[in-house]
């Protein structure tokens, strides 16, 4: 969803034309070379799964020294500025923030969740994962799909990504960056798919 489509020639925006358009309302929206996009709303079961998630997660990390954030928070991706707004984030340690342009950014991410859709599942699986993945903060990328069950894994150890997957409803999911587990029944609560 573009800020602006239509079926002529797309107009490139400026930065300053983005920020200008961040500060106007409730919505967010993404930079993308030129292209607005809107973060905001979504589909049923992608506010189903993003609040299944953050809601496990946040009782989960209760008196530990890890925050979790919805998907109200933006995270600074130095890789691709200025920011990207994930359905899911948490923090371990104290959560550092940064202005960009008057919106506060997280710095210091642990782990990132996307929740794919049709429109952003290229971006979320290629770009946004390796602006995300060069954050030396972020340990831990998860994928979930909206229309199967199913969850990508992606979990830095030393200098490299490990990679796992899981697509059966009775599967657990340990994330170890925040000592944490995922049950694809829970992310899944409340999900028709089909």
């Amino acid at each position: 969803m573009a800020a602006n489509r239509t079926d002529s020639p797309r107009h490139p925006y400026t930065l300053a034309e983005y920020f200008a358009l961040e500060h106007t309302g409730d919505a967010r929206y993404e930079y993308w070379d030129g292209e607005i996009i809107c973060m905001s709303g979504g589909s049923e079961q992608r506010v189903r799964i993003g609040g299944s998630v953050y809601f496990t997660l946040r009782q989960q990390l209760a008196g530990r020294n890890c925050e979790a954030f919805t998907s109200d928070l933006a995270i600074k991706t130095p890789s691709l500025p200025p920011y990207r707004y994930p359905d899911v984030s948490v923090a371990c340690g104290e959560a550092a923030f940064e202005k960009i342009d008057g919106i506060a950014v997280l710095t210091n991410p642990t782990l990132v969740v996307e929740v794919l859709s049709p429109e952003t599942e290229k971006r979320d699986r290629n770009e946004k994962r390796l602006a995300y993945q060069a954050i030396p903060h972020v340990m831990e990328y998860l994928l979930i799909a909206q229309d199967s069950p199913h969850i990508t894994q992606f979990v830095r150890q030393s200098d490299i990504w490990i990679r796992s997957d899981y697509g059966d409803l009775h599967a657990s999911l340990v994330l170890p960056s925040i000592e944490c587990v995922l049950n694809l029944q829970d992310v899944y609560v409340g999900v028709e798919f089909g």
